[in-house]
């Protein structure tokens, strides 16, 4: 397998990087904290997308929160990033009780408490799952400046998988058969009437019906709306998960005051490309577009001088 290595926008002599830990809910994980040489006092946390993800979000040969961190760091922005606690314990997503807020929102919640000691400004800047969430966080932890929220669903999420799986079909029919449909199909009826007592084996990943319930709970655009925070939207035009026309249409309608940018070329990880994503795609070595990098140093330089949401 190629080696990971650095984006050329990226310049390690231009910061430093530590181990750290976050302790929440009584579980630790491992992160990075990124912090520039030459630092302009804003900082960010990346929350990872929906899945048992390390903090690099490593997929194959690609690690796209690393491209991103180290992207930032070089313009001067802190990072932290983070292990997910289901990144070394994956079975816990079958658990019974599991859910995605408790998955996210407590070592979201102490990054955040823990960057703020080296920055002025914390920012969220969540990818898929991550940007879904970032407005509870935001809404719980009053130290959040600003949310970017990186290809962030807002479909229902059982819907979603059926929507890929039929994508996939006709993109990838070696990898998804027909049969494999017809059980997403079974699996979303199931989780549109989940209750307590329906069994993981017949919802969508084999996930409890407490993450069905907390999914049918939150509402990530209503969240967001009652958030007194700039808000960044940023979606690739090319990803076939989170969609131009399925998922961005409820971020335009529900955040009139957010700024939403479309990276035409972009597929669900911002790689940029050309034609149909497929997943393929993600077998290849790149690196995040680096006009995603860009959108999101700028966007975070135009909020610069916001007052933090206490004060």
């Amino acid at each position: 397998m190629t080696a990971w290595t650095p984006p050329p926008y990226a310049d390690p002599a231009a910061f430093t990087e530590r181990d750290i830990t976050l302790d929440a809910d009584g579980r630790t994980v491992p992160g990075t904290l990124t912090l520039p040489k030459e630092p302009t006092g804003r900082g960010v946390v990346l929350l990872t997308g929906g899945g048992p993800w390390d903090r690099d979000e490593t997929s194959g040969p690609n690690k796209p929160l690393k491209d991103l961190a180290w992207g930032l760091a070089t313009q001067g922005i802190a990072v932290l990033r983070f292990d997910k606690v289901t990144a070394n314990r994956p079975e816990a997503m079958a658990a019974p009780g599991y859910t995605m807020t408790s998955e996210y929102v407590p070592h979201g919640t102490a990054a955040v408490r823990l960057l703020a000691e080296h920055v002025d400004r914390v920012f969220l800047v969540g990818h898929s799952m991550g940007g879904k969430i970032a407005p509870k966080i935001a809404t719980e932890e009053p130290l959040v400046a600003g949310v970017v929220i990186m290809a962030g669903d807002t479909q229902p999420m059982q819907y979603a998988a059926v929507r890929v799986m039929r994508y996939l079909a006709s993109s990838s029919p070696e990898a998804v058969p027909p049969e494999t449909i017809a059980v997403f199909e079974r699996q979303a009826l199931a989780a549109d009437t989940v209750t307590a007592n329906t069994p993981s084996s017949d919802l969508p990943f084999g996930m409890p019906a407490s993450f069905w319930l907390d999914q049918r709970d939150y509402d990530p655009v209503a969240t967001a709306a009652k958030l007194d925070v700039p808000i960044l939207v940023l979606q690739g035009g090319r990803d076939y998960q989170i969609t131009v026309a399925d998922d961005l249409p409820a971020w335009r309608e529900g955040l009139p005051d957010a700024t939403i940018t479309v990276l035409a070329a972009d597929n669900h990880s911002f790689f940029a490309g050309t034609g149909p994503s497929t997943m393929a795609d993600y077998s290849v070595a790149q690196h995040v577009d680096p006009e995603a990098v860009a959108a999101i140093t700028a966007w975070l330089a135009e909020h610069a001088g916001r007052l933090d949401p206490e004060s």
